[in-house]
C-alpha cells in the first residue's frame, strides 16, 4: 500500500501562448535541463507549420494533442496465476501526459533532418489523424477492445 499521493506540481504557463500545455510539452522535449534548446525546437516547429500556411501552429498543436489522447488503455491484472490485460478508462491528466510522451517518442524516431522538421511534420500528421503517434493511440484502443471480455476484472 502506498503512503500518500504525490503532490501535483503546477507548471507556469509559457510566455508566448500563456498555455500550461505548451510548458509541459517543452519540459518533456527538454534533455539535460536545456530549456532554451527545447523552446527553440518547439517554437521553431510551430513557426514552420505557420509558414506552410494551412492553419496556425498553435491550433495544429492543440488538435494533435487532442487526437492522440487515449480514452481507454489496458493494465495487467493477476488473477489466480494468470495475467489478464484489463481495459480501464484513462484519467484526463494521464491522457495528456501519454499523448505528449507518444508525440515526442514518435518525433524522435522520424527520419527528417532536424528536430524542428521532425516535430512540425509529426504535429501535422497527428492533427490529420495519421503518423506513428496516432497509430500508437489506435493500437492502444484496439488492444482494449480485444480484451473487453476481461473488463469484469477491473478494480
Amino acid at each position: 500500500m502506498r503512503r500518500r499521493k504525490a503532490p501535483v506540481r503546477e507548471v507556469l504557463p509559457d510566455p508566448i501562448y500563456s498555455s500550461k500545455l505548451v510548458t509541459k510539452f517543452i519540459n518533456t522535449v527538454m534533455l539535460d535541463g536545456k530549456r532554451s534548446v527545447a523552446e527553440k525546437i518547439f517554437y521553431g516547429a510551430l513557426n514552420k507549420i505557420d509558414s506552410k500556411g494551412e492553419d496556425k501552429g498553435f491550433e495544429v498543436f492543440e488538435k494533435a494533442i487532442e487526437n492522440i489522447k487515449p480514452s481507454v488503455e489496458v493494465k495487467s491484472r493477476r488473477v489466480g496465476g494468470a495475467t489478464y490485460q484489463v481495459p480501464v478508462e484513462v484519467r484526463p491528466v494521464r491522457q495528456q501526459s501519454l499523448s505528449i510522451r507518444w508525440l515526442i517518442d514518435a518525433t524522435r524516431k522520424r527520419n527528417e533532418r532536424t528536430m524542428i522538421d521532425k516535430l512540425a511534420n509529426e504535429l501535422l500528421d497527428a492533427a490529420n489523424d495519421r503518423g506513428s503517434s496516432f497509430k500508437k493511440k489506435d493500437d492502444t484502443h484496439k488492444m482494449a477492445e480485444a480484451n473487453k471480455a476481461f473488463a469484469h476484472y477491473r478494480w
